[in-house]
């Protein structure tokens, strides 16, 4: 199977290539210049792995939550690609590629993944993920947007990951009690996990018509005036 993704849903921009189980990625942390270098790795990608458009199987894209331009940068580009080239599309949540990538770097490591983004405004995008036997992220509840001294954790031990542990670290570990061995705060969502999580959705039926590719931003109101931060 080939698949490309993207993912621009943080201050990550990165574009991956699922070849057959091999995964091949483009990876820059930028704060504002996503829409410029999106387009460029795609094409480095492909122009790399000799591929036209016409050769790949479906498209995956990091839906959110995160930045809400980021999102939407990931959902345009992804959109164009697919109408021109008439492709399926298999949305992905950031924090699952969060999770993903921390499963993939540590195989004997924990089942459970407590995944939190810096949502801004005094929140965090939360949600909590276990290992699936065959090694993928798999939702346990549902993903939420959040005040991190309001968050509910279920009875499970785990490692605690994402930009909102190093932001919120102790108000998170007082709600833990406990329960977390490892902490990781530089982790981002990447386009590499994105594409293998895109791969296996695109296996169990998953991938949707390109109108039906929405993002999702959990966040009611994305944005907020300078003097209400």
């Amino acid at each position: 199977m080939k698949l490309l993704a993207v993912e621009t849903a943080t201050e990550a921009c990165s574009a991956a290539l699922y070849l057959d189980g091999e995964v091949i990625e483009r990876y820059q942390v930028s704060q504002r210049d996503h829409a410029q270098l999106i387009l460029p790795m795609v094409d480095g990608l492909m122009r790399e792995a000799g591929l036209k458009l016409s050769e790949l199987d479906a498209l995956a894209f990091g839906r959110g939550p995160g930045s809400f331009t980021g999102v939407r940068i990931a959902t345009g580009v992804i959109h164009g690609i697919a109408l021109g080239g008439d492709l399926p599309v298999v949305p992905v949540s950031t924090l699952a590629a969060v999770a993903q990538d921390f499963f993939g770097r540590h195989a004997e490591g924990p089942d459970t993944a407590f995944t939190a983004m810096d949502a801004r405004m005094g929140e965090i995008y939360f949600a909590v993920y276990r290992r699936e036997a065959s090694g993928f992220a798999e939702l346990f509840g549902e993903e939420k947007v959040t005040p991190a001294e309001a968050i509910a954790f279920p009875e499970l031990s785990g490692a605690g990951i994402g930009t909102g542990w190093g932001v919120y670290r102790e108000v998170l570990l007082q709600r833990l009690a406990g329960r977390v061995g490892i902490i990781e705060t530089d982790n981002l969502p990447r386009a590499g996990a994105v594409a293998r999580l895109g791969a296996r959705g695109f296996a169990l039926g998953l991938a949707v018509d390109v109108e039906d590719a929405q993002p999702v931003y959990l966040r009611n109101k994305v944005a907020k005036k300078e003097s209400e931060r």
